[in-house]
């Protein structure tokens, strides 16, 4: 299992997503009238080989949203999505098993996700029956992704999910969405329901996933240092779109839009030399309704009028590394203008605005 069952196509990236528009209908409170929500808009990007690309953003941002959508769950509204060359969006029961075998999600709630009445073989076994793979070589694909994710084949595999521990049933679905080979692996979430010490041992074993067989993938999170430590490349995502895109260690060490500068403030050891915490203002608008403009604009310290007027389009501003702020922060120092002295949590979710509740 040292290379991935999807052959890329050709040399270029694995994934590309192209104007990628998502909305939902819902009902407004007091109201019969349906409102759209605007969950993904209008957001692009790629993931080469081998990549791990970490959306980052607070809760309700549209990351989860945009998640589904590449699975296709729902197909987005508007814009394309193809893994490996192969448009994913279509609609059709062929496409869909096509779907299945080119991209696998590992979900936050393993126990949700895994069938309580299922073995813990059979459960890894399922995503292999497209492949037309016989009998024997399914079963020494599941004994070797077991043994590959930290357990034993003859012990926990007659299990069920109620018989492990929640790092047990996080390995399994490890194991389930790896087994097949798939092109692009989306974790969504992968370790935040479990406790610290399982959570270190997780992340550790992700890495040597990614190292050993390639893996391509998406990753969402909350919690900036499994980014720090999973990602090559991050995106913040805010209100639906992308604020900001850039290598990791670029990112962490000089963010140039406000939100990722603010995000990166709630991170306790997070002290870049020079300069001031920023501090999140307000509350999130509504994404039925959101801003003119800049959508961060009602929460940002910097904000003009003309931020209220044009919507900033994404640019590179140094190489790989683009913004979509009319007044990106200064690599060299944050303005004046920012509050120092904020309280951190280390988390997104755990951004503070000025009233102090979360």
């Amino acid at each position: 299992m040292a290379e991935n069952a999807v052959k890329s196509a050709n040399a270029g990236p694995v994934i590309v997503a192209e104007h990628v528009v998502q909305e939902f209908s819902v009902q407004r409170r007091g109201s019969t009238r349906l409102a759209k929500v605007s969950a993904v808009a209008d957001v692009s990007f790629s993931i080469e080989p081998g990549r791990t690309l970490a959306i980052v953003g607070e809760t309700g941002s549209g990351k989860t949203s945009l998640a589904r959508t590449i699975l296709g769950a729902p197909p987005p509204r508007s814009g394309r999505i193809t893994v490996d060359g192969y448009d994913v969006d279509r609609r059709g029961r062929a496409v869909a098993k096509a779907r299945g075998r080119l991209i696998q999600m590992i979900f936050q709630d393993s126990q949700s996700a895994l069938d309580p009445t299922w073995s813990v073989n059979r459960l890894v076994a399922e995503p292999l029956r497209p492949l037309g793979l016989g009998r024997e070589e399914r079963r020494q694909r599941v004994e070797e992704i077991l043994t590959r994710v930290g357990l034993n084949p003859e012990l926990h595999g007659r299990r069920r999910p109620s018989e492990l521990s929640g790092g047990q049933q996080q390995r399994v679905a490890i194991a389930r969405a790896l087994v097949s080979r798939p092109a692009l692996v989306i974790l969504d979430e992968p370790v935040t329901a479990l406790d610290a010490a399982t959570q270190s041992q997780v992340v550790d074993l992700l890495g040597e996933l990614k190292r050993d067989f390639g893996l391509t993938s998406l990753l969402i999170a909350h919690d900036l240092a499994v980014v720090r430590q999973l990602a090559d490349r991050v995106a913040t995502m805010y209100l639906g779109k992308f604020c900001e895109e850039a290598p990791v260690e670029s990112l962490f060490s000089a963010p140039a839009h406000p939100y990722t500068a603010a995000l990166l403030s709630a991170i306790p050891s997070f002290t870049p030399t020079g300069r001031p915490r920023l501090r999140l203002l307000g509350e999130p608008p509504s994404p039925i309704a959101p801003p003119s403009g800049c959508r961060f604009r009602t929460r940002c310290a910097f904000a003009q009028d003309t931020c209220a007027k044009v919507e900033p389009v994404k640019r590179e501003i140094a190489p790989g590394h683009s913004v979509a702020c009319h007044f990106p922060l200064d690599p060299d120092s944050t303005p004046s203008t920012a509050e120092p002295g904020q309280e951190s949590l280390g988390t997104v979710a755990g951004v503070r605005s000025d009233s102090g509740r979360e």
